[in-house]
């Protein structure tokens, strides 16, 4: 199934269907439900949640001048 197909099927937007595929998003429940829905399985069967790591950011970032 195509990341186009899966946006068709689950009526979501197609950045946040293309972050879910790409583990750079946790879905809420109502959004799992449906792209479980649109791959015709459990919700359960799928392993949910980043896949990529988050980075910790310190400060306030550049745009103050400084951070650790």
């Amino acid at each position: 199934m195509q990341i186009a197909d899966l946006v068709e099927a689950t009526g979501l937007d197609g950045r946040v269907v293309e972050l879910i595929v790409t583990g750079n998003y946790t879905p809420s429940p109502k959004q799992r439900d449906r792209v479980a829905n649109a791959l015709g399985i459990e919700r359960d069967a799928v392993q949910w949640g980043h896949s990529v790591a988050v980075d910790n950011m310190y400060g306030h970032g550049p745009q103050f001048g400084r951070s650790p």
